[in-house]
């Protein structure tokens, strides 16, 4: 039994409407990545209880949360950001959310991603010391522009660092902007590490996200080989269908609807039983 969540501020910045438009669709569970507008490690103590009491009324629980850990350059002050990684896993043990999204530090423009390797490994080691205190899962998200944007450099971090604490979140569609073709170029190579999918699609040629299915992300190919591995995990929405930024994106409750109507009928299709 698979198990849906998503990104809940790509329906509205307002907590209450997150929630609502979550729970219609059916869902158990949301990623928290902001609220009202703030950022989930931004928001003050009442903010937080307040977000938490509103996923309780709806019945929700959280999957993951959508950190910002990780989305500094190479070259930026570690230390603050060490201790920013350590009130990430407070407010993971706070939502009792099992996973904390990050990413794996931006390297320079025009540089050879390899250039950046050892500090790189040095930071995420210390980032997952720090999750593995809290007992909570580092998921590396394969973003654009750091160090981990491939599946070879994805699995390089997680095997150099190995710890059970960092596993890998997939995300096609980023695969996809790369140049990758996720589930021929990645999928076997990832799979031993691969703990959380993010849905978003997107197309080859012009790297413009869609709903899934409707790109070049090989999300079908991807799903048929979980179902038959045996994966039993969170499959989290992210469509990106709306608008997108440095920290995230956005899509209203109408595209969010739409992207999660995309997903479940392929998960129909397939005849992949979900909750």
């Amino acid at each position: 039994m698979w198990t849906l969540s998503g990104f809940a501020d790509e329906i509205s910045p307002d907590v209450e409407t997150q929630c609502v438009v979550a729970a219609e669709l059916g869902l158990t569970h949301i990623e928290l990545r902001s609220a009202w507008d703030v950022n989930v490690l931004d928001l003050d103590a009442d903010q937080r209880e307040r977000a938490a009491e509103l996923l309780r009324r709806h019945g929700l629980r959280v999957s993951s949360i959508g950190s910002p850990i990780g989305k500094i350059s190479v070259d930026d002050d570690f230390d603050a950001h060490l201790a920013r990684m350590r009130h990430a896993a407070s407010v993971a043990q706070l939502f009792e959310a099992p996973y904390i999204r990050v990413f794996s530090f931006w390297v320079p423009d025009g540089t050879d991603p390899a250039a950046s390797r050892d500090v790189v490994l040095r930071r995420m080691a210390a980032l997952t010391e720090v999750a593995a205190a809290a007992g909570v899962v580092l998921l590396h998200e394969n973003e654009k522009g750091i160090y981990g944007s491939t599946p070879q450099r994805c699995v390089d971090l997680v095997e150099s660092v190995g710890s059970p604490h960092l596993q890998v979140a997939w995300d096609a569609a980023n695969f996809v902007q790369v140049g990758v073709r996720p589930f021929t170029d990645g999928y076997a190579q990832l799979r031993p590490y691969l703990e959380y999918v993010q849905i978003k699609d997107a197309v080859a040629g012009t790297g413009e996200v869609v709903p899934a299915g409707h790109g070049d992300g090989e999300v079908v190919e991807t799903i048929r080989a979980l179902r038959a591995d045996g994966f039993d995990g969170f499959f989290s929405l992210e469509p990106h269908l709306g608008a997108a930024h440095s920290l995230g994106g956005f899509s209203g409750p109408e595209l969010f609807t739409e992207a999660w109507s995309a997903f479940t009928a392929i998960l129909h299709a397939e005849e992949v039983p979900y909750r």
